[in-house]
């Protein structure tokens, strides 16, 4: 099983908004075949807690305009590690030290690479 298109397409659109934001090493992995809830997640980091609220909130609001439908969103109030959850994606937006912390990458290394296309 493969992340289907439209999570692929919220998967690039994600990742420009976060590289609008100047998001660090964003990465997609396509879980459909290890979740039942989500096709793709998105990891980025930002180096302080204002960047990482910043760009969870660009990624929103280029998201909520191409038409997805966001059904939660938690740790905003921290700015450490911000899960926006769209469905078929989830998005998580991480402050440096917390994504080395978790390690979610590691975790989920199993799972195929989603290739991202920003500008150069």
């Amino acid at each position: 099983m493969t992340a289907s298109d439209l999570a692929r397409d919220l998967v690039q659109e994600a990742a420009i908004a976060a590289d609008d934001k100047q998001g660090l090493d964003p990465v997609a992995l396509d879980v459909s075949g290890v979740l039942p809830f989500a096709d793709a997640f998105l990891l980025v980091s930002g180096r302080n807690e204002r960047q990482v609220n910043a760009i969870a909130e660009a990624i929103e609001e280029r998201l909520l305009a191409h038409g997805a439908k966001r059904l939660r969103r938690e740790g905003a109030g921290e700015g450490r590690w911000v899960l926006l959850d769209f469905g078929d994606l989830v998005v998580h937006v991480f402050h440096e030290e917390e994504r080395l912390f978790y390690a979610l990458e590691r975790l989920w290394r199993d799972c195929p690479v989603i290739p991202l296309h920003l500008a150069a």
